[in-house]
């Protein structure tokens, strides 16, 4: 599958909530996201624009492989998500496993993340106002589609970001911007 996305740095999420109410999207519960990401051993991931992660949200352990950026007016990708076992012992389990493979930690990232959810023709979108340790506030757009209907949700993406009113995409990911802020400093 490839996720498609974009994200949008925001000072405030009400007008953007306002609109998704208006629209009457599912509101997820609010959640505490933690991002462990690793680089490999045989390559270096920032170089080959790929991500390795194990994502903990509260109990629930996931891992996620995200292949390089294509190209386009979205940000486009091949992105591959396990579930592990539950619980901070398996998050730390897996963490000691991939590290005696050769994988080495790169960074966490932490957000506070209340995903919308809104359905636009076939195409189901997660409309995520995220809360970034160390960064700032985002809006994410993003649709999960088969290669075979990239350009369709692309352009289903397209129009929903300007309905809400977002501009200015940010290309970066949240590991990216991270990392920047803390070699800069």
């Amino acid at each position: 599958m490839l996720e498609i996305e974009m994200k949008f740095p925001v000072a405030d999420f009400a007008p953007i909530v306002q609109r998704l109410t208006e629209w009457r999207a599912i509101a997820e519960p609010t959640i505490e996201e933690v991002d462990r990401y690793f680089n490999a051993p045989d390559r270096d991931f920032a170089q080959t624009d790929e991500a390795f992660r194990l994502r903990s949200i509260g109990a629930e352990n996931r891992v996620t492989y995200k292949g390089p950026k294509q190209g386009g007016p979205t940000k486009t990708r091949t992105e591959i998500e396990i579930a592990v076992a539950s619980g901070s012992q398996s998050a730390d389990d897996f963490c000691r496993l991939v590290q005696h493979l050769g994988y080495r930690p790169t960074a966490i990232v932490k957000k506070r993340r209340t995903s919308y959810g809104i359905q636009r023709g076939v195409f189901a979108l997660h409309v995520c106002c995220d809360d970034v340790e160390y960064l700032a506030r985002f809006v994410e757009v993003e649709i999960v589609a088969a290669p075979a209907d990239r350009d369709r949700a692309q352009q289903v993406l397209l129009d929903v970001v300007r309905e809400l009113g977002l501009s200015k995409s940010e290309p970066r990911s949240y590991l990216e911007m991270v990392l920047h802020r803390f070699a800069s400093t």
